[in-house]
């Protein structure tokens, strides 16, 4: 029937002792003495209560079930009202009714009919509204393109509700339209009959019909208090809402930062502090001494003889791996990693969101199977990734050739043309990935079967010993590398001159059927940079490391030099990859023939974005947060007093270390905390990047790991078995997190300039771990401690790496 017309002036309320409850679960120490659960009628212009239906985003939310202090009770259209509820959730009842507990009653409305501007509100008598005139009526909230919700809380005194749906037009003072049928009665969170459609006859004669959800659960009010301050914790304004995405500060600011209380040294030396054992120091070793060892030479016999054709590949046996034939899964946690058997489960853990099979469930409600039979070799060469690098890996295993699964990159160049250098890096980023790859050096074996002590003579392709020697610790260094990928590796990088197309040939037909080819030619025509190269490899080779005479060593290594130059011949077979002057940074060229497949084509994609050109990049955390001090995880608040500090002096920091830069810009998520960490630099541009966003804790952000451990035991142990695979519900793991870091890592290697990093823990460790070649393991343990910054020097001679603590 038709109501009368709603004037939609703001009307005020005879509300007594209501609150409000929001979908967003958190325990702060609020002690129950200081609870007030009265609406305060001077700070909002409408019920407390109905304020926000869903105030975080559907991916988010957090709900109160399965709380200690909560029963969960659903009403839903067609089912009616259960009569007998178990014996637990009577006592935990009457428990709250003692206790002061209230109903949090949800109430939704569904039509899949558009219904244009009309908008489904509810009225009904005390403490709903308290009137039944329609124009006082309680809009409810859009959830969906199809729902409507009114969620709100009912004081233990008022547990009978009297209310019936309307709807309203929403632009208009048109009559509005009030449901047909009877009151609906809400007693204890119960509908006194089965839920109704309600139904809506308009003007023209037309009947809408929504369907209607009835949900209500059992809250205390310690539970009502701690959610409505999370709630102003959590959506109180950010004060860098309106900053652009890029900024600079052209002018020093005033005020307190120029105080004794954030001065710094001059000698900013006084702030160092050392640096863990398993540092990014890369520059003080030879590059192809952190190569694999050439376990057939050191573990195999004492002969001097290596026949190529005598040689044993140990292939494992298959039926001795994976003999399980049920898979586990885990909620958050895996990829394929053996699980001690017990008497409920056995098998492996399998995470659905890297790169595992459809899974299929079985009778047992924790056993899995899998519908796609992947063979030994399969599932050894699978990457410990997620997103576009387990997708690829998926697509390239299932459906390439047998060999394709596992790739060489053989190195081909002159001396000092920067093809160990170049093997490293492209080693680091492979593995950063999650791709099993390893880097043999080819000089290595030479060395340890030969001596390091051989003069440019040996090099000489009219030596038939030497050439005949260096082929024979070519294929050596070939035939581990095979082994090793039958063993499980992925990529291997071969690491050699390979200067001629006979040595390139033999090479090809030792890895037929067995792995996919991809040569890689570093080319430098720099006479500068070529005789730098010279002088570091003269400091640095074991080669040269018992001649006392430098210059001696220096002629050595030239005339060594101009015998590969004398029957030097360019790839022009297969496939490769082409490297022309791209070592300094400015201009050069790349060169691409026959490259397909996802690993070859991140390959292409990383080479032609690095360089060796020399400069700092400095890596921090904000200053401490609001949640730090509470021991919250996730959440967007502001930093405390001693974060404000650490901003000031992080800003006289990076003046006094970058006051001799040319450029030099400054990178932050879009997160507050480390915007206004940033905010006290001056004359260099900032950046905002998404992708250094904290890693997403999904609902358990805002939780401290106490409660997580109390409220939802099964994650808290879920994550702590894997940290590296474990994925918050609806949110991110770290596999997640170094998968959306790859564009920052490749701009990093692209940038000429230095840069601040100004980010988050998970963020910064998975970062960190790039640099310094940390194992993907070991990447949610490394220690990036507040107020500390960590300066990675990248250049020529590899990655130094030094540590600054501006505060405790």
């Amino acid at each position: 029937m038709k109501g009368p017309r709603a004037t939609h002036s703001p009307t005020s309320h005879s509300l007594v002792s209501l609150t409000c409850i929001l979908t967003y679960q958190s325990h702060l120490p609020i002690p129950k003495s200081s609870l007030s659960l009265k609406p305060n009628t001077n700070t909002y212009p409408h019920p407390p209560f109905l304020s926000v239906v869903h105030p975080y985003p559907h991916t988010q939310q957090q709900t109160l079930q399965n709380h200690h202090t909560t029963i969960h009770r659903e009403r839903e259209m067609g089912t009616g009202a259960s009569k007998d509820a178990d014996e637990g959730s009577k006592e935990e009842r009457d428990r709250l009714d003692q206790a002061g507990g209230q109903l949090y009653v949800s109430l939704k409305m569904e039509n899949r009919k558009l219904t244009g501007d009309l908008v489904p509100h509810v009225y009904g008598s005390v403490p709903l509204v308290g009137s039944w005139d329609p124009s006082k009526a309680l809009s409810m909230e859009r959830e969906s393109v199809s729902m409507w919700e009114l969620s709100f809380v009912v004081p233990p005194n008022h547990e009978t509700l009297d209310f019936k749906f309307l709807l309203k037009p929403k632009h208009s003072n048109a009559p509005c339209f009030v449901e047909e049928g009877p009151s609906r009665l809400l007693v204890g969170g119960a509908l006194r009959e089965d839920a109704r459609l309600a139904l809506f006859r308009l003007d023209s004669g037309e009947v809408l019909e929504y369907q209607v959800f009835v949900k209500a659960d059992r809250v205390s009010p310690f539970d009502l208090a701690a959610s409505w301050r999370a709630y102003q914790d959590n959506f109180r304004p950010s004060s860098v809402r309106w900053i652009p995405d890029v900024s600079i500060n052209s002018a020093p600011q005033t005020g307190g930062e120029n105080g004794s209380s954030v001065g710094l040294e001059l000698d900013l030396e006084h702030y160092v502090v050392p640096t863990p054992s398993t540092s990014a120091n890369s520059a003080h070793v030879y590059a192809a001494n952190m190569t694999e060892n050439p376990r057939s030479l050191i573990s195999g016999s004492g002969s001097s003889s290596y026949p190529i054709k005598e040689m044993e590949v140990i292939v494992p046996d298959p039926s001795k791996m994976f003999q399980s034939s049920g898979m586990v899964e885990s909620k958050s946690v895996g990829t394929f990693s053996p699980l001690q058997k017990q008497e409920s489960q056995r098998g492996l853990f399998v995470d659905r969101g890297v790169g595992s099979p459809r899974l299929v469930k079985c009778s047992s409600s924790n056993i899995f199977s899998t519908d796609l039979n992947l063979d030994h070799d399969t599932k050894n060469s699978m990457p410990a990734a997620a997103g576009a690098v387990a997708a690829a890996a998926v697509a390239d295993q299932m459906l390439g050739p047998k060999e394709d699964r596992h790739l060489a990159i053989i190195l081909v160049g002159l001396p000092a043309r920067g093809k160990t250098f170049t093997a490293a890096k492209l080693t680091r980023y492979l593995r950063w990935l999650g791709h099993n790859t390893k880097h043999f050096n080819v000089g290595k074996y030479r060395r340890l079967k030969h001596g390091a002590n051989q003069s440019a003579d040996f090099f000489r392709a009219d030596n038939p010993e030497g050439v005949e020697a260096r082929n024979e610790v070519a294929a050596l260094a070939f035939e581990d590398m095979i082994s090793w990928m039958q063993e499980g590796g992925q990529v291997g990088i071969f690491d050699a001159t390979n200067s001629s197309k006979k040595r390139r040939n033999m090479l090809m037909k030792l890895a037929e059927g067995r792995c996919k080819i991809i040569f890689l030619e570093t080319i430098c025509n720099d006479v500068n940079i070529i005789e730098r190269n010279i002088r570091l490899k003269i400091q640095q080779s074991p080669d040269y490391a018992e001649e006392p005479d430098f210059e001696a060593g220096l002629q050595d290594f030239k005339n060594r030099l101009a015998n590969y130059e004398k029957v030097y011949e360019t790839v022009n077979e297969g496939s490769y990859i082409k490297m022309i002057d791209m070592v300094s940074g400015h201009g050069g060229q790349i060169q691409v023939n026959n490259i397909s497949g996802y690993l070859p084509g991140r390959t292409v994609f990383f080479l032609v974005n690095t360089h060796l050109t020399p400069r700092p990049i400095l890596l921090t955390r904000h200053g401490e947060s609001q949640d730090n001090v509470r021991g919250r995880i996730g959440g967007d608040t502001a930093i405390s007093e001693a974060g404000e500090l650490y901003a000031k002096k992080l800003a006289k920091f990076v003046g006094k270390r970058l006051k001799s830069e040319r450029a030099a810009s400054i990178w932050t998520s879009t997160l507050q905390r480390t915007i206004l960490t940033a905010s006290p630099i001056v004359g260099f541009p900032k950046i905002q990047w998404r992708a250094l966003d904290e890693i997403n804790a999904g609902v358990c952000d805002g939780m401290t790991y106490e409660e997580i451990k109390k409220n939802m035991p099964e994650e808290y142990e879920s994550r702590k078995k894997d940290k590296l695979r474990y994925r918050y519900p609806r949110g991110e793991s770290y596999l997640d997190v170094i998968q959306r870091l790859e564009p920052v890592i490749i701009e990093l290697e692209r940038q000429r300039a230095p840069v601040v990093v100004i980010s988050h823990q998970a963020v910064l460790r998975a970062l960190y771990a790039y640099f310094a070649d940390r194992p993907l393991k070991e990447i949610p343990h490394i220690e990036v401690p507040l107020h500390t910054i960590i300066e990675i020097q990248m250049g020529v001679t590899g990655v130094q790496e030094k540590r600054y603590k501006l505060m405790d």
